[in-house]
This record gives C-alpha cells, structure tokens and sequence, in this order.
C-alpha cells in the first residue's frame, strides 16, 4: 500500500466558494479567531462605517449572505496596510445591501454550520489557509491548478504570458463571450499526464439532480439545471489539457459518485459547484452548499478508495467578509485573504487545528510529493518553460500539508453526517 504520504493513492479538493475564515471558523475554540470572542485575546475589533461611527463583527443566522466586492483592489482596500478594516467602506460603496446591514461583519457558528465544525471535531481545521493570488474567482482557481494567472498572446507559446493576476483576457464565459481565452502556460495535469497519473476535474454541466443532497443522488434530474459557471473550471482550455487529448477529463459531477461508489477514483480530483449550492455571496445558501458538500464527503467515506483517500475541502475567496488577520506577501500576487479550509482523511489528526501558512499551492505540493517524486511547475525542470515570476511550491512560508497526517494510526472510520441537520 506503500508508506508515509504514498499510503494516500486518491486526493480530491472541494473548491467551494467565497467565504472569509473568520465568516465560517471565527469563534472556533483553539482557532485563530476574532479577537474578544469565543474566548480568543484581544479587543473585539469596530470597523469604521460611512454611516455610523464603527460596526462590530455580530453572529448572522442569515442562510444567504450579500457579502462584497472582492476583486484584487477590494483586497486592498479590505486590508488597508495591515488595518484590516476596509471591509464595510467596500460593501457599500459597491452598492451591496444585506439584511441585517454591513453582513460582511457576519459570522456563523457551530449551530448555523454543524456539519463544517463536526469535519474540524473530528479531522483538521486550517486557520491560516490564505487565498494564493488577492484577488478574485477566476485567479483562484488559474492557481489553483496552475500556480499563476497569466494573459498569453499565442497558443503554444509559454514566453508569450506575462503576470496577469487580477483579470486574464477574456475568460471563457465571462462578460458575455464564448471566445476561448489563450492559457498557454503550464498547469499541473501536464506533469501528472507525463507519469501516467489519472485526473478529472468535476463540474455541474446542467444534467445532474437539481439537489445533489444524499449520497445516492436521490433526486429528480433536471435537463436544464445549475451549472458551475465557467470561470470556476478554466483548466479546460489550457493549452497543455487540449494538446494532451484531456479535454474529456473535465466531466459532469455524476461521473465522480460513479467512481466513488466503485472505487475507481483517479488519483487526483477537482470538484467545483453549481451556483446553487456554492455559497458564494448573494448567490447560494449556506446550508445548500453545506447539505451538497456533506453529500459529495459521504459518498467519498462509503467508497472502497476511502482508505486511501485524503480530501481538501476550502473556499477559493473571501468573498468581501471580514477577516481580522493580515495575509503574508509571499510575491506581487499574493497571498489573498484568509479562507476556511478541511482536511479530511482516515489518516488525518483528530480535532487538530493547524496554523501553519498554507495557500491552494500547498494541495499541489502534496500532490507532487505524492504522485511525481516531488517534480514542481519549475519553468527550469518541468520542460515546458514559462515565464512565472516564482516557483510556489518553493516559497518558504508555504506549510506541509502531510504535518495534518499521521501515516502510522489505524485508518480511522467515515464519519457519515446527515445531508440536512
């Protein structure tokens, strides 16, 4: 079965979508959390308001949360030098309106999420997981499986891109067009295509159940149903993914419980939601993204694979929430904002929360160490060489993810949560 890291042969992350750490996991007993609350240090922070004097961080039990702005200049502004107290200024100057007001000072708790805090109970909660670029979706997600956002000017030509970290040129189905943007860089599943190591990236098409609320998918199919919006899967039209005969490994959502339930997982796995259950602000429900999330993790523990599963759970941006920690500069991109982040594994730690710095280039560097001997999106060794301004998996604040692990416990047993507590 192998060792170590290799006794891992399947890695899914579950890329949801934009939530602040202090949102989700602010009054977390042994988190870095809001100060003043939950029993965390510190003087519960006011933030100034264009129309009252300061407004505090207040429990939300609001299940849809209006949230703000959150492209690359929000995070400045959100983060202010270090003052961490842009967060209102920019919600309403962007014309956001919530209810309760300013619910970018909103937190949930354990009652409003339980399945979320029940995951970081039982497995391993990450409270300085920061965002790899500070900036918006589309980026994150570029890095997510690439480890840059760049705009290129000609196909097949990776010293035609330059850094591009706010906006690439005209993605795929974004303002309006259906033009196919040129990402000529180089992307993980160039290396994990090189040593044979199966991939698939999961999204909505519009085919599955309108509710993917139970292991079984036991709902009504729906021909025109939700579909994950383009800007969350650019993987496809990487250049590396199209030259390399993949394009079919990007695949409609059924095709992973499928695979789970027979326990024919690929090694590596990407899942993005539909805008229903994403949580992304003033699109989805909290407790619809909780109820698809618990859903896709129970599948996953009843697999066969589970054993040798570990499963990354995280949201790609802040969304415009409050968050009270000021997030390190590793490069001109990042880090972004603090997000939640899970991880989940029968060999992962119980209860353990860790605060090393990690960002999204930590879940390729465990894949690299699991899969490719350690081989990094290196322009000097990956033998496709573009123009990045940095190797991330080398930063030295980027954490280890295998320090979440304990490769000598028993496998420990699923923890099968109901879709709708």
């Amino acid at each position: 079965m192998g060792s170590g890291i290799h006794k891992i042969k399947h890695v899914v992350i579950i890329m949801q979508e934009n939530r602040s750490f202090d949102n989700y996991f602010g009054t977390y007993p042994g988190a870095d959390g809001i100060p003043g609350l939950a029993g965390h240090s510190g003087k519960v922070p006011c933030l100034p308001d264009p129309g009252e004097k300061c407004v505090r961080p207040f429990h939300d039990r609001h299940d849809l949360n209006a949230g703000g702005q959150h492209r690359g200049r929000n995070s400045k502004a959100d983060i202010d030098g270090g003052k961490m107290d842009g967060f209102i200024k920019q919600q309403e100057a962007a014309g956001y309106t919530s209810t309760p007001p300013d619910d970018v000072m909103g937190y949930h708790t354990g009652k409003d999420i339980p399945n979320y805090w029940a995951y970081a109970h039982h497995f391993v909660l990450g409270d300085h997981m920061f965002g790899s670029v500070a900036s918006w979706s589309l980026p994150a997600h570029l890095y997510l499986t690439s480890l840059w956002s760049a705009h290129c000017t000609k196909h097949n030509r990776p010293d035609s891109c330059t850094n591009a970290p706010s906006k690439p040129d005209s993605p795929p189905g974004w303002d309006h067009t259906t033009k196919r943007p040129v990402y000529a860089w180089t992307d993980l599943t160039y290396l994990l295509h090189k040593q044979n190591v199966s991939w698939r990236y999961y999204i909505f098409k519009g085919i599955e159940p309108a509710c993917e609320s139970d292991a079984r998918l036991a709902c009504t199919p729906q021909t025109n149903g939700p579909q994950s919006m383009s800007i969350w899967y650019p993987i496809k039209w990487f250049d590396t993914v199209r030259d390399d005969h993949q394009t079919n490994d990007v695949q409609s959502l059924n095709h992973l419980f499928t695979a789970a339930n027979s326990g024919t997982l690929p090694a590596v796995s990407w899942v993005v939601p539909s805008k229903t259950v994403s949580e992304h602000n003033g699109m989805g429900l909290v407790s619809a993204g909780q109820t698809y999330v618990t859903g896709l993790i129970n599948t996953l523990m009843r697999s066969p694979d589970w054993k040798s599963t570990a499963i990354f759970l995280a949201w790609d941006d802040w969304g415009g929430f409050y968050e009270n920690v000021d997030p390190p500069k590793v490069d001109g991109d990042g880090y972004g904002l603090r997000v939640p982040s899970l991880v989940i594994s029968p060999y992962a730690k119980r209860g353990y929360v860790d605060h090393q710095v990690l960002s999204f280039d930590a879940y390729a560097k465990f894949i690299e160490d699991d899969f490719l001997g350690g081989a990094r999106l290196n322009p000097k060794t990956d033998g496709r060489p573009d123009p990045r301004p940095d190797v991330r998996e080398k930063k030295p604040a980027l954490g280890d993810l295998v320090k979440d692990f304990n490769f000598n416990q028993s496998p420990r047993k699923p923890l099968i949560l109901p879709v709708h507590p």
